[in-house]
């Protein structure tokens, strides 16, 4: 474990990215609200999500660039602060066209503050405790799903969107209180440049291993962007058992999250990546043969567990791969990580009309062979060939 020094810090920017995730996620649960006080239509709020989302993938490898002269402590509450100011004005927001220039406000925020956190979090523990570092750390994202995004929307639905967003911006200056309190000063580095990112790229498994997590998190959100809708569709889904059902998603994924370190412990994290794959694979592959039931909706939480087992050791391997810039490759990872989200999404959602939800889980599974295939060769490269365990049989 990350020693009791460094916990609070951790700790301080945990809490960042779970107002993070909570900010740029609370519109899916505040759509309807939103919807209805500002006139437009659902889809159209949907939409705020991708905004923020696209944001985040083009700014996130600028910043290191742009902010190349400043500690990385001044980084961060530089990037907190435009991420509350942005939901801060999100909350007062007169008509959709404003609300839209503060979600790309918070994004550019999150773009610096996301990456910068991870790098912040390597860097001031021992190279051997960096792995539970940095799963302390991202706990906070993995923690909006299961708390933020309901709490956002039960806000929402008892006081008013506007309150909503204000709560969630009173939390992101809570914890830029605490980063600015806790978090050390961390020296710059080498300064970034656009060379350094092609070299960083050049650097054997830099570019599979970013790569990976594209295709790892579009696999994954081609099924879980659209989770309402699919548990609806699949297994006919009361609104209650889906709350229930995504809630159990998102508890399972904290555990994966808080044993993945662990594990990469023991296996190394090329294996414990392998393993994460091959686990979301399984739970993708039980979603076509599950029954139209509710006990069908335990098969959509198990691979929960595998799915937020992975983001702790990639980042941890990205650090390894390029230890002078762990920002520029941690943000490169940010970048793909979101574009992988959004991508994922359009996917699923431009699929579930025309073909229904059964099929779904197959391209997924489609898309996943694509990142096992590039995990092998960033493994390769490394001179780690990945151990495949033998997938568990079902009946």
């Amino acid at each position: 474990m990350p020693s009791r020094g460094t916990m609070p810090a951790l700790l301080a920017l945990s809490l960042g990215y779970f107002s993070l995730g909570t900010i740029s996620l609370a519109v899916v649960g505040l759509n309807g609200p939103i919807g209805d006080d500002l006139h437009v239509a659902p889809a159209r709020v949907g939409l705020l999500v991708t905004v923020f989302a696209l944001t985040f993938a083009v700014f996130a490898p600028a910043a290191p660039i742009l902010l190349r002269r400043w500690n990385r402590k001044r980084v961060l509450l530089l990037g907190i602060g435009l991420l509350t100011v942005g939901a801060a004005l999100s909350a007062v927001a007169p008509n959709y066209g404003f609300l839209t220039a503060t979600r790309v406000l918070g994004a550019i925020g999150a773009a610096v503050f996301g990456p910068g956190s991870s790098a912040a979090g390597s860097l001031i523990v021992p190279p051997e405790r960096r792995q539970r570092a940095l799963a302390v750390v991202f706990a906070g994202m993995t923690a909006a799903a299961v708390l933020g995004v309901p709490l956002a929307s039960f806000l929402g639905g008892s006081l008013g969107w506007r309150p909503a967003l204000l709560g969630v911006a009173a939390l992101s200056a809570i914890a830029c209180v605490l980063v600015a309190v806790y978090v050390p000063e961390i020296p710059a580095g080498e300064p970034p440049t656009v060379q350094a990112y092609r070299n960083a790229l050049r650097t054997p498994a830099a570019l599979s291993t970013v790569s990976t997590t594209l295709l790892f998190m579009s696999a994954q959100f081609t099924v879980y962007g659209i989770a309402g809708a699919y548990l609806k569709d699949r297994f006919d889904a009361s609104s209650g058992l889906i709350s229930a059902t995504l809630l159990a998603f998102g508890v399972i994924g904290v555990a994966g999250n808080a044993l993945s370190p662990r594990i990469a412990e023991k296996i190394g994290g090329a294996r414990t990546i392998t393993v994460s794959v091959v686990g979301l694979a399984s739970g993708f592959a039980l979603l076509l043969v599950a029954p139209h039931s509710t006990p069908g909706l335990a098969v959509f939480a198990y691979w929960a567990f595998f799915s937020q087992m992975y983001q702790a050791p990639q980042q941890a391997r990205l650090v390894d791969l390029v230890p002078t810039q762990p920002g520029m490759i941690l943000a490169m990872n940010a970048a793909a990580l979101y574009l992988g989200m959004s991508l994922g999404s359009f996917v699923g959602s431009s699929f579930l009309p025309g073909i229904g939800a059964g099929p779904i889980p197959a391209i997924a599974l489609g898309i996943l062979v694509l990142a096992a295939l590039a995990h092998a060769a960033s493994a390769r490269k490394v001179g780690v060939v990945p151990e495949v365990p033998e997938p568990a049989r079902t009946v």
